[in-house]
């Protein structure tokens, strides 16, 4: 689909694209429910960033936990290139993933849960493809914004290891890493699924229970 070769290694800064000064435009507001996608959020909102293959499919996976989710948004975290386009992610040539923002309103739904339905919505022991989405932009990824989301994010990432190796799977390839810049996707990428109901969605669990979560307030 574009003239860039498919690479299945992250560039370093010397390759990486140059990118831009200016953010790329984008949708104004969510899809579904009529917020503003961009900040400010409300006080008390906070926020978690996930990677879990193709975002259309990986959006709407929170976007459907409902109650405690103030907004989801596609777009690219955990590159080198500033401000990129969804061509030049394709290419593998500015380090991103493709990634949801989850905005969410703790008091109502927990990281816990949200973490729950990364593990179980994707096989995060598949190293930079998921399913048949191959390159570095598919790779399954946690990206944090505090100490605490840290500390859940890895304990979790054990207790899943183990239950997936209890099934005959790999060890995880998923990466726990401090949240840096969080680029908004393109608007035709922002909700997609719910814009186009029967779009693709690559996505597919292993079918294996993730026991976090379980006990907290019912989402």
């Amino acid at each position: 689909m574009f003239s860039f070769r498919k690479r299945l290694d992250l560039p370093n800064a010397a390759e990486a694209l140059p990118g831009r000064t200016s953010p790329i435009p984008t949708a104004e507001k969510h899809f579904i429910n009529d917020r503003p996608l961009q900040p400010p959020y409300p006080d008390g909102m906070e926020k978690a960033v996930f990677g879990l293959g193709c975002f259309w499919g990986a959006e709407r996976k929170f976007w459907q936990l409902g109650d405690g989710i103030w907004i989801t948004a596609a777009g690219y975290a955990a590159g080198l290139t500033p401000n990129p386009t969804y061509e030049e992610v394709c290419s593998g040539l500015t380090g991103h993933n493709e990634v949801v923002l989850v905005v969410y309103d703790p008091k109502v739904v927990s990281y816990e849960t949200l973490l729950k339905t990364f593990w179980e919505n994707h096989d995060p022991t598949q190293g930079m493809r998921q399913g048949n989405d191959t390159g570095t932009q598919y790779r399954s990824g946690i990206y944090v914004f505090d100490e605490a989301q840290r500390k859940a994010a890895e304990a979790s990432k054990a207790a899943y290891d183990e239950a997936l190796a209890a099934k005959g799977y790999g060890p995880i390839t998923t990466e726990i890493l401090d949240a840096g810049p969080f680029y908004f996707a393109e608007d035709y990428h922002q909700q997609y699924l719910a814009k186009n109901p029967n779009g693709y969605c690559g996505l597919g669990g292993t079918g294996v229970s993730c026991q976090i979560g379980v006990g907290v307030a019912a989402e």
